[in-house]
């Protein structure tokens, strides 16, 4: 089983979006979602501490964010093969990783060790976290915190030629439908509090920018 001191050295200090505290705290959560929900919890552990593994915040490098998903479950199995783990667990593993992405619905979590991962790593995407790395994402990569959406991107989720995506797109695209994607019911009644915070955030940004408030 690899470690949480293991795991510490395949996260950049640098990363104040997927770095190591973002690693611990969806351990943190999926360890107790997986309580919760009568999960393997050997599977979660492991999967929540190489879920991240490879690729940068900012996109950078030969992975990046988009393709992260894969490249880290690549790298797990190379971890736990190292471990000795029997193929059908490291293959478990592998799932949940490959499945975490809310950007593509390619692989949905399909075991319910896979649900319990994508649940933590989202939860950690709404509520006072996901407020401040949704900003920091922004602050790395020189995209605006607030930019007014276009009708286009209102309607579509497509934005116009030359159009920010801020954190507010950012919130309006992903994070407000965070919640309704959750797969656990333990994970849904945690959700509830760190949405009601991040709507009534994002509401007071857009006001404050529109000169309302």
């Amino acid at each position: 089983m690899p470690t949480i001191e293991q795991a510490r050295a395949w996260y950049p200090d640098s990363d104040p979006v997927h770095g190591f505290d973002h690693v611990l705290r969806v351990y943190r959560m999926a360890e107790r979602l997986a309580w919760a929900e009568g999960a393997d919890i050997e599977i979660v552990r492991a999967a929540a501490l190489l879920h991240d593994a490879q690729g940068s915040a900012t996109g950078g490098g030969e992975i990046g964010r988009q393709n992260h998903h894969h490249a880290s479950a690549e790298f797990a199995r190379l971890v736990l093969q190292s471990g000795g783990w029997p193929e059908e667990r490291i293959a478990a593993v592998e799932h949940c990783i490959r499945a975490h992405r809310f950007r593509d619905h390619s692989e949905p979590p399909a075991s319910l060790e896979a649900k319990i991962l994508f649940d933590a790593d989202k939860l950690d995407v709404i509520g006072a976290f996901g407020v401040a790395r949704t900003i920091a994402f922004d602050a790395v990569v020189n995209q605006p915190f607030f930019a007014p959406p276009s009708e286009r991107f209102l309607n579509s989720g497509e934005k116009e030629p030359g159009e920010a995506h801020s954190s507010y797109h950012e919130y309006l695209f992903k994070l407000s439908k965070i919640k309704d994607r959750l797969h656990t019911a333990t994970a849904r009644e945690l959700a509830e509090g760190r949405d009601r915070f991040m709507r009534e955030f994002f509401a007071r940004l857009a006001a404050e920018a529109n000169g309302e408030l």
